[in-house]
Formats: C-alpha cells, structure tokens, sequence
C-alpha cells in the first residue's frame, strides 16, 4: 500500500498503548495551538479598536496565522510518527 494511502488510517492511532499516547499528546498540542491563534485574533480584534494599537494588533494577527498554520503541520506530522512507529514494530514482529 502506498505511503499516502497508508498515512491516515485510523488504525495507525490505537495500533499500541504507545501510539494512543502519542496521538492524545498531539491532539493535546493541536488543541493548545487552536486557542493561542484564537486568543491572538481575539486580542488583536480588540487592539484595533483602537488607532495607537493598530501596529501591535497586526502583530496579533500575524502570530494568530502562524498558529493557524501550525495545525495541518502538527497533524501532519503526528499521522508520519504514528505510520513510522507501525512500519516499526512490523519489523519488530518480522525480527522475532
């Protein structure tokens, strides 16, 4: 099966209590991410209320997209070590 195909299947996440934790890890990273760029844009939204703030609040802004965009990179990320950590223990098996 192709590396693309194989990347995202649910079973990659409960193949093992150690790839259960790493996934809960990672969804916990993905969560805290999501609310830091919330809070960001939040707080940036408000700064733009008023003129003097503008320049900090288009800061806010820009950090809030990086974390954003740190989301499909975390998820990404997360699904290569859950796939990596099954070729691992196939070997593992094949080995025994």
């Amino acid at each position: 099966m192709s590396f693309w195909r194989e990347i995202f299947r649910h079973e990659n996440r409960e193949a093992t209590p150690q790839s259960r934790r790493l996934y809960a890890r990672f969804e916990i990273a993905h969560t805290v991410v999501d609310f830091t760029a919330a809070l960001c844009f939040i707080i940036g939204s408000i700064m733009f209320f008023y003129e003097a703030w503008q320049i900090p609040a288009t800061w806010f802004f820009t950090i809030g997209s990086v974390f954003f965009a740190l989301k499909p990179s975390l998820r990404l990320w997360r699904e290569i070590k859950l796939y990596r950590m099954g070729k691992l223990s196939e070997l593992s098996d094949r080995l025994r």
